[in-house]
């Protein structure tokens, strides 16, 4: 793309894919005009974004062959010390020299002058208020267990890590992209934190058996308080201290690639947390450095800072830290957190997104629209085989399109409709009331061209306040009577529902699908991170994997239906085409569809079983049984023939097809054999 040209005139193709934006082309035009001229504007007509996202190559600390040198941006800062274990904390030993653009550097001669694994601070002096503040290109904090505080630490091993990872590439890999979402710290059985080795070596290769080809990490961006879930970040260049080490995590997802799965970050840049003792607010003694001035800066719901993405330091810092993850740490992708927030100076708050004109009004933060085609560009220039994902819960025309389209540039959108509907469906429908049309309105309803990844529940439905799938099914019951030889109506009808809403999920509500870590085989209980309120225990931190290992419980089946259904789709392409609807039957509540090279038939009556049901195919062909919620090895009652060969033949003046015995509450997919 020719960056000196505007698009006044230009005709997106974004427009050919949606008609209905033919009205808003002039909003269109002027989201793509934002973006050509900042683009010129910060590279000035020549450099490519991979060259001018190197932010973290010039700030923070570098060792040189005779010294180190420390560079920090703070314009309005009146005077900055380097203070640490180096020098003794001297105060007043290291004073930094500042330019005319508000950076300012020290050189320390010698390169034993700091060494690898000190602690440092800068103090800041701004506005007659002198504080120590953490570096903001920090790689590392180092946590005072006693006082809770944290110090930037210097990390500069002598032997750089070894990766083996080369010729890694994951679109090879990924595709259909299959996501473990997972939280390194909460990943073991122990009452602790997990480490990133022990998630390495422990719960990688379970999610390779399972099927999973992708992992996405929380909170790996440092955070100082452990029960934000990672969302409250605080040094954004710093691998989070509460797992391990930064070469920890380099031994996680170079052992993730050797075993083929590719590695997403949880990306936060929609806000930041608001402490002054370790993040980026007022760090030069101004509200307006990296946020927005005044009551703009503040988020009403998070209770924590919003970055101004108009300004070009700022973008300079963010962009930097896209390029960073993927060059320091290999990882191939990202998923955006809170993209609808950063998308409305409202923040989608209580916002019902039911006409395109809520998506160009004047709510919408172009900056923030502009700022993330800029990252998605900077991502695919990096690595074309990446990954990235929006959490947008609004439905933003264009997010999963090329910029060159006029689009955000995403390659998914989180299907984030499709767990509500389900925990709305648990809470407040009987069995006998499940409305089949309005279910396959929210698992195929999508923007055109863009693509999705679907999910029933991720960690949203799992942490305190909410309930998992299998919690709304089963509750209190879970405690009891998960032994297989025990056979309750409760149990039997969560153990059913729970494998069918999966599947028809996987199979309908995205071109990919996630899950979160432990909820395949219907982890019990809620997810509490140690609090003030629970005594700071970690006993609901953490995934019981004995639950599905001990093979006395059904939680076995549900991870071994998980895995087979991961199984059938990936062999059957179900990710690759469009769904084709055979049949739909309300009051019997069947649907029938066709997608990739396999047909789904579901059965959510509670109790009617149809004997003789006619599935059209509109085809001739054989079909066989590969796969049914009613197997046995499932937990069901193996009313299904999986040796059968069904013949389709013309019947009844209904066309081609053939009829099939669907049990109630059953799920099946049929292959031409």
């Amino acid at each position: 793309m020719d960056i000196n040209k505007t698009n006044e005139t230009k005709t997106y193709k974004i427009l050919e894919i949606d008609p209905y934006l033919k009205p808003f082309e002039s909003d269109l035009n002027l989201r793509m005009d934002i973006y050509n001229k900042t683009l010129k504007s910060l590279l000035g007509g020549n450099e490519s974004l991979v060259d001018f996202a190197n932010g973290y190559m010039y700030y923070g600390f570098h060792k040189t062959d005779d010294g180190w040198y420390y560079r920090e941006w703070a314009p309005k800062a009146d005077a900055l010390y380097l203070i640490g274990d180096f020098n003794n904390w001297d105060r007043s030993s290291h004073p930094l020299t500042k330019d005319k653009y508000g950076n300012w550097e020290i050189f320390i001669k010698g390169t034993d002058s700091i060494k690898h694994g000190q602690k440092v601070k800068v103090q800041v002096t701004a506005n007659g208020r002198t504080m120590d503040r953490i570096p903001a290109y920090i790689r590392r904090l180092k946590r005072n267990e006693e006082t809770n505080s944290f110090d930037g630490q210097i990390w500069y091993p002598d032997k750089p890590f070894e990766w083996t990872d080369n010729g890694f590439k994951a679109a090879k890999i990924s595709n259909p992209a299959l996501i473990y979402e997972c939280h390194v710290g909460m990943a073991q059985e122990k009452e602790g934190l997990g480490t990133y080795i022990e998630f390495a070596d422990n719960i990688l290769p379970r999610i390779k058996e399972a099927g999973y080809n992708i992992i996405q990490l929380m909170g790996i961006m440092e955070h100082p308080y452990y029960a934000s879930f990672g969302y409250q970040v605080s040094s954004f260049y710093a691998a989070s201290a509460w797992f391990g080490t930064p070469d920890d995590l380099k031994y996680l997802i170079n052992k993730a690639h050797n075993m083929g799965i590719s590695v997403l970050l949880d990306l936060v840049h929609s806000h930041s947390t608001k402490n002054l003792a370790e993040g980026l607010n007022m760090f030069d003694g101004s509200d307006d450095q990296y946020f927005h001035p005044g009551p703009m800066g503040d988020h009403p719901a998070w209770d924590s800072k919003l970055f101004q993405y108009g300004r070009h330091e700022v973008l300079h810092f963010l962009l930097s830290n896209v390029k960073f993850w993927m060059d320091e740490y290999h990882f191939d992708g990202f998923r955006f957190d809170g993209v609808t927030s950063m998308l409305y100076h409202d923040h989608g708050l209580g916002q019902a997104f039911d006409s395109y004109d809520k998506y160009f009004s004047m709510n919408t933060d172009t900056e923030a629209v502009c700022y993330l085609q800029l990252a998605n560009t900077l991502i695919k220039e990096y690595n074309k085989y990446s990954v990235t994902i929006a959490e947008d819960m609004s439905g933003m025309p264009g997010m999963c399109l090329p910029v060159s389209y006029g689009g955000i540039g995403f390659d998914y959108r989180l299907s984030m409709g499709v767990p509500d509907f389900w925990i709305k469906t648990l809470k407040e429908c009987r069995d006998e009331d499940w409305d089949i049309f309005k279910m396959w309105h929210e698992l195929t309803t999508r923007r055109p061209k863009e693509k999705n990844i679907g999910y029933a529940e991720s960690h949203d439905q799992a942490l305190v306040g909410d309930k998992t799938i299998i919690f709304w099914l089963a509750d209190k019951e879970m405690y009891y009577c998960m032994e297989k030889t025990t056979h309750t109506p409760i149990i039997d009808r969560a153990i059913a529902l729970h494998k069918m809403i999966r599947l028809i999920t996987m199979s309908l509500a995205g071109e990919g699908y996630l899950c979160f870590m432990g909820n395949e085989f219907g982890h019990p209980e809620w997810i509490d991170f140690p609090r003030l309120g629970n005594n700071w225990s970690y006993k609901y931190a953490r995934r019981q994997w004995s639950l599905v290992d001990n093979g006395l419980l059904k939680y076995q089946w549900l991870a071994d239906f998980d895995k087979a259904m991961l199984k059938t789709a990936k062999s059957g392409q179900v990710f690759d085409s469009s769904p084709e609807n055979l049949w739909m039957d309300k009051e019997n509540k069947i649907i029938a569809y066709r997608k990739g090279k396999l047909i789904f038939l579901f059965n959510f009556h509670p109790e009617h079983s149809n004997t003789e049901f006619f599935v059209p195919t509109h085809a001739a062909g054989k079909y066989k049984v590969v796969l049914s919620t009613d197997d046995p090895q499932f937990g069901g009652q193996g009313r299904v023939d999986s040796k059968y060969i069904y013949e389709c033949k013309s019947i009844d003046q209904r066309g081609l097809g053939f009829k099939i015995y669907i049990p109630a509450r059953t799920a099946i997919v049929l292959k031409d054999i």
